[in-house]
């Protein structure tokens, strides 16, 4: 009976692992495959860098297991050229590697070729997907729509005046309706425009931390 690995992965918590685990014991099931472990994460597939993806090859290259199941080629990586590393890897290792939507199995020489063509594929749709992005955000500029986050409206004078009285971050965010993080940056922004020499009696913040500058020595 062959060792089996399972790896699983989604993009953000609000999604669940559950359906390609079920799915992936089951195919185990059906071919005789005795599962020794499922790796999962909980990240974007465009990072190369995962704890349970690294996991797995770590125990492959322990030959821990003999096949590596996947529900899809893009549940591995999101870009061709990481992709193939993987099965590259694996291959040398002499670890078959199954893929249960695209249905290929490397353990025939048949599977393999279909991998590195599927996954070329795969990465001309991604890159189609990419560029209607971009042509609807230069459309959206063109057009004079707001693309991202509103800008920040409010009386930066008035900020500073209040910082300068003595109020605190947490006061002065509250008295405009503002983050403390927004606070801390249009103060330090701000450091720029005091004339050299002079000196507010409390400054910006560093760290989420208040700070007092103190006048220089004469």
């Amino acid at each position: 009976m062959k060792k089996a690995a399972i790896y699983a992965r989604v993009s953000t918590p609000d999604q669940h692992l559950t359906t390609q685990l079920l799915d992936l014991r089951e195919m185990a099931k059906q071919r005789g495959y005795e599962v020794i472990r499922e790796y999962t994460d909980t990240m974007s597939g465009a990072k190369s860098k995962r704890p349970g993806l690294d996991q797995l090859m770590a125990d492959a290259r322990r030959w821990h297991f003999d096949v590596a199941l996947v529900a899809a080629f893009d549940r591995v990586a999101r870009n061709v050229r990481h992709f193939l590393e993987v099965l590259d890897e694996l291959n040398h290792l002499g670890v078959e590697f199954v893929s249960l939507r695209e249905n290929i199995d490397t353990g025939g020489p048949l599977g393999r070729a279909m991998v590195v063509i599927v996954g070329a594929i795969a990465q001309v749709e991604r890159q189609a997907i990419v560029e209607r992005v971009k042509a609807g955000m230069r459309r959206a500029r063109l057009e004079g729509r707001q693309i991202g986050r509103t800008p920040l409206r409010v009386d930066r004078h008035a900020i500073l005046l209040d910082r300068e009285r003595g109020m605190s971050l947490n006061h002065i965010a509250k008295a405009h309706r503002i983050s403390k993080a927004s606070v801390c940056r249009i103060l330090k922004e701000l450091r720029g425009t005091v004339s050299e020499g002079v000196v507010p009696p409390v400054w910006g913040c560093a760290h989420g931390k208040e700070l007092t500058a103190s006048r220089p020595a004469a």
